[in-house]
């Protein structure tokens, strides 16, 4: 017994994406790149506008006080504005924080940014890993060529799995299309 599935007349299947974290660039060869970065309620320039906003009103409060006798309210205002401002710039610091990976021609690089502090390590796409680094929910280890990255730490836990199988999809859809050449291969371009 057979099943086939057919859509109204009208109606188009969507298209099928089999990249779920990643996009393909048919422009660049048929390369890969995964955008991995943090999940944040605010950008830097609409935190730099809330603290703005928060140092006029808190400061428009301690000099109304200031003028009505209470002195000791623009320094505690003040202490207040500082502590808030360097837990916001905590916060903005790492708010770019990302993880890009990039399969393209003949190098699968990975790029990590966390703060100021930016590590990038290149592999040969024939020679990678790709393995969780303890269970299933844990970070993704690449390792080949004697090095090895963790990556997955802005992606949910449970979603790990699937990020670690689409990674090695697009690695073994890159060796299909560029096979590594042997020696009988050797033998038969001399």
């Amino acid at each position: 017994m057979s099943a086939f599935i057919s859509y109204a007349p009208g109606y188009h299947a969507p298209p099928v994406r089999p990249l779920r974290f990643g996009t393909e660039s048919p422009a660049d060869g048929g390369s890969v790149q995964w955008l991995l970065r943090r999940n944040c309620s605010l950008a830097p320039a609409q935190l730099l506008a809330f603290y703005a906003s928060l140092c006029v009103v808190s400061l428009a409060i301690a000099v109304i006080c200031w003028r009505q006798g209470a002195t000791l309210v623009m320094p505690f205002a003040g202490a207040e504005l500082l502590a808030v401002g360097s837990a916001l710039l905590a916060y903005a610091r790492h708010a770019a924080d990302r993880e890009t990976i990039h399969l393209q021609d003949a190098a699968l690089t990975v790029e990590r940014i966390s703060g100021s502090r930016t590590e990038r390590v290149v592999f040969a796409p024939e020679w990678v890993r790709v393995e969780p680094k303890s269970s299933d929910r844990s970070l993704i280890e690449l390792s080949g060529q004697g090095r090895r990255v963790s990556i997955g730490r802005y992606v949910r836990p449970e979603l790990r799995r699937l990020l670690a199988d689409e990674l090695r999809w697009a690695l073994r859809r890159w060796q299909v299309r560029w096979p590594i050449p042997t020696h009988a291969d050797a033998r038969k371009n001399s």
